[in-house]
């Protein structure tokens, strides 16, 4: 019997090896095949997708549609559990700010880049774009009860972060985690069937072990 695979979407950007070996632990005994692919067809037939990406956003999307993986991944983020990591997260909204670059449109909203010149953290210290660290993300947020995938998971978990330019859904219910850094943004967006963060749950020790692993048993 042809086992299901969890696709890894290879289009030339992305922490890959991170992603897959992640991945490969919590699928351990699930039935489940972690798979890296640049193959449209691999993408089409996998049961559950991981869309990851790093850099700028501009060649994020350019790699995409030149990879020839475009249409698989559309089609993935309509009919299966999708997951996207950092800019693979962003890459689901309308617009960046980055390079004023089109999106995916598959959550409403646009990118914004952090806004912090000149302020001072509560220590003193100036705020750093990009964000480079550990920060708590919030998931019990007053609007609504806590999205599946955060199961187990307590609110105010630390998570890693690499980032300066934040997501931003136009309606409020699609952000499903929230962190601060200067203010409130979104950590974690969510729509149907697909989960996105802007953190990296592989460099996020046992907390973001256990998000993927949700993930893995998800059913949206």
């Amino acid at each position: 019997m042809t086992r299901k695979t969890v696709a890894v979407v290879d289009y030339g950007s992305g922490n890959l090896r991170s992603v897959s070996q992640a991945l490969s632990h919590v699928a351990a005994g699930s039935g489940l095949q972690v798979i890296v692919t640049a193959d449209p067809q691999a993408v089409f037939d996998a049961e559950r997708l991981v869309l990851p990406g790093q850099g700028h956003m501009a060649d994020c999307t350019r790699g995409l549609a030149a990879s020839g993986l475009l249409e698989a991944v559309l089609h993935g983020a309509a009919h299966k559990p999708l997951f996207g990591v950092c800019v693979g997260m962003q890459m689901l909204l309308d617009r960046s700010e980055e390079g004023d670059t089109a999106g995916l449109g598959l959550i409403p909203g646009e990118v914004l880049r952090f806004r912090l010149d000149g302020r001072l953290q509560a220590d003193g210290s100036r705020f750093k774009v990009p964000q480079m660290g550990w920060n708590q993300v919030f998931h019990d947020l007053d609007r609504r009860p806590a999205h599946a995938l955060w199961n187990g998971i307590d609110d105010g978990a630390y998570f890693y972060f690499v980032h300066s330019y934040h997501a931003q859904p136009s309606d409020p219910l699609h952000c499903v985690g929230e962190a601060d850094y200067g203010s409130r943004f979104a950590a974690a967006v969510a729509r149907d069937n697909i989960f996105a963060t802007q953190f990296h749950p592989e460099k996020s020790a046992d907390q973001g072990l256990a998000l993927y692993r949700n993930f893995l048993s998800w059913q949206p």
